[in-house]
C-alpha cells in the first residue's frame, strides 16, 4: 500500500503528518514501513528521524551528446525539441542540459544517429534506516530547476515495500504529480483559513479529478478559523481522517526536531485509526 500526503500550500504539517504516518505503520506490522521523502527541493523528514544512512548515488537526466564527425547540421534534432534544449548555428550544435528533459527525441529523428546520451547530474538519492522505520530522500542539486528526475529515481529505486508513505512537495505542480502519480491513495494536509481551502480544492482537482486517486483530508491547526473546509469535504465527497487542534506544544516540539508521536504519544491512536481507514479504502 503506497500513501502520499500532499497538500495544496507549504506549512500546512504535510510533514508531520507523513513522519506520524510512518512512525504509526511501524507498530502495526514487523516489516518496517518505508518513508520516502520526494521533497527534492526541501528534503526534511529525515530530521524528526535518527537516520543512519547506509547507501546513495548520484541521479540526473540523459542528455544529448552529439558526435560531430558524423553530424551534417540539418537541424533536425532542434526541430524537434519543444524545450529548446538543443541549437544549430551553422556548423555549431549547442546543447543547454539545463532545458533537456531527457526525451530522447532529438537521436531518434537524427538521421545520421550522430546524437547519443550521457547523464547529467541533477541530484541525489540516499537511504538509510532508524531501526524500525526504512527512510529514503532524494536531493536536488543547488542551481537546478528540474526536480521530477531526482523524484522519479527515488520512486523507481525504493518502491517495493509493503507500506509506503511518500512525502510530497507542497502545491500541485509537476513534482507533486510525479511523487503522488503510483500512489494507492493521498492524504491532504490543509488548514481551515481561506487560503487553505482555496489550495485544498487546487490539490483535489490534480489528485482526484485529473489523477483518479481517491483521496481522504486532514484538518491541521484546527479551531484558528472557520468550518468552510469541512463544508467543502462534504460537499466534495471527502472524507475528513482527523483534525488535529491547534496546539503550542505540537510546535514547539517540532521546532526541537521532536516527531509528533514521541512529544505527544496520545496522538498514535488517531493515526492508526487513519491508517485502518486508509487501508479499507485501498482493499475495496
Amino acid at each position: 500500500m503506497v500513501i502520499a500526503v500532499a497538500s495544496g500550500k507549504g506549512g500546512t504539517g504535510k510533514t508531520t503528518v507523513a513522519v506520524s504516518l510512518a512512525m504509526a505503520a511501524a507498530d502495526l506490522s514487523s516489516e518496517k514501513p518505508m518513508l520516502l521523502d520526494c521533497d527534492v527541493e526541501e528534503p526534511n523528514s529525515g530530521l524528526f528521524l535518527d537516520i543512519d544512512y547506509s547507501s546513495g548515488r548520484d541521479t540526473g537526466v540523459l542528455v544529448p551528446e552529439v558526435d560531430l564527425d558524423k553530424c551534417t547540421y540539418c537541424g533536425r534534432c532542434a526541430e524537434v525539441c519543444v524545450w529548446n534544449a538543443i541549437a544549430v548555428a551553422g556548423d555549431k550544435v549547442l546543447v543547454f542540459r539545463d532545458l533537456c528533459h531527457g526525451c530522447g527525441s532529438c537521436g531518434l529523428v537524427c538521421p545520421e544517429n550522430a546524437i547519443g546520451e550521457i547523464t547529467h547530474v541533477t541530484g541525489r538519492i540516499e537511504g538509510g534506516t532508524d531501526g524500525s522505520i526504512n527512510f529514503a530522500r532524494g536531493i536536488l542539486n543547488i542551481g537546478q530547476a528540474m526536480p521530477v528526475p531526482v523524484i522519479s529515481s527515488l520512486l523507481n529505486e525504493y518502491l517495493g515495500s509493503s507500506t509506503v508513505i511518500i512525502d510530497s512537495s507542497p502545491g500541485t505542480s509537476c513534482p507533486v504529480v510525479e511523487a503522488v502519480s503510483r500512489s494507492d491513495y493521498v492524504i491532504l494536509v490543509t488548514e481551515p483559513t481561506p487560503f487553505g481551502l482555496h489550495d485544498l480544492k487546487a490539490a483535489v482537482d490534480v489528485v482526484v479529478n485529473q489523477l483518479k486517486i481517491s483521496a481522504g483530508v486532514i484538518i491541521n491547526r484546527d479551531g484558528i478559523g472557520n468550518n468552510d473546509v469541512e463544508k467543502y469535504c462534504q460537499t466534495a465527497n471527502l472524507p475528513v481522517l482527523a483534525k488535529i487542534p491547534m496546539d503550542r506544544r505540537i510546535a514547539e516540539m517540532l521546532s526541537e526536531g521532536i516527531p509528533l508521536l514521541s512529544g505527544l504519544p496520545e496522538y498514535k491512536k488517531v493515526f492508526l485509526d487513519i491508517l485502518a481507514a486508509v487501508r479499507e479504502e485501498v482493499m475495496k
